[in-house]
C-alpha cells in the first residue's frame, strides 16, 4: 500500500482525522512523511491506529494501548494485567446489577426498593455495615 493523506488514513479506520492528530500529540502514531503540509501514512501506521481505534471501542484506556504497543515486554504486561483487575470488577459490578434488577422484575412487590423483603433485608445489611460487594458476591453464588 502506498502512503496516505490523513483524511484517507483516517477513512480507512473509521476515524476523524482530529483523533490521528489527538494520536499523534500523545506519541501514539508518527505519520511517515509530510507532503504538501498533510500527514501521511504507511501500512504499519494505519495498523497502529486501527489497533487503538479497536482499543478504544473495547473501552481500554490509551495508556494502557500505548503500552501494549511500545513499552518494554514487562511493563507492558504489568500495564495489561492491570487493566485486566479493573475489568474483572466492571463485570462483576455489571452482574450485581443484573441481579438487583432481575430480581426487581421478578419479584410480586409493587416497588421492589421499598416492599420487597429481600431487598429491605439488604439495605438493612448495609445499614450494619456490609458492602455492597460483599452481599452481591453472597446472592451471586447463591
Amino acid at each position: 500500500m502506498d502512503l496516505v493523506p490523513i483524511g484517507e488514513a483516517a477513512r480507512l479506520v473509521g476515524m476523524n482525522a482530529s483523533a490521528l492528530r489527538y494520536y499523534e500529540e500523545r506519541g501514539l502514531v508518527t505519520p511517515v512523511t509530510r507532503s504538501g503540509g498533510r500527514r501521511m501514512y504507511g501500512r504499519q501506521e494505519l495498523r497502529r491506529l486501527a489497533f487503538l481505534r479497536t482499543m478504544q471501542q473495547l473501552g481500554i484506556p490509551l495508556d494502557t494501548a500505548g503500552a501494549v504497543l511500545d513499552a518494554p515486554g514487562e511493563a507492558w504486561r504489568a500495564t495489561a494485567a492491570e487493566q485486566i483487575d479493573v475489568l474483572e470488577q466492571l463485570v462483576n459490578r455489571a452482574k450485581a446489577a443484573q441481579w438487583v434488577l432481575r430480581h426487581a422484575i421478578e419479584c410480586p412487590a409493587e416497588h421492589p426498593a421499598v416492599e420487597c423483603e429481600t431487598w429491605i433485608g439488604m439495605v438493612d445489611q448495609l445499614l450494619e455495615g456490609y458492602t455492597f460487594a460483599e452481599l452481591a458476591g453472597k446472592h451471586l453464588t447463591e
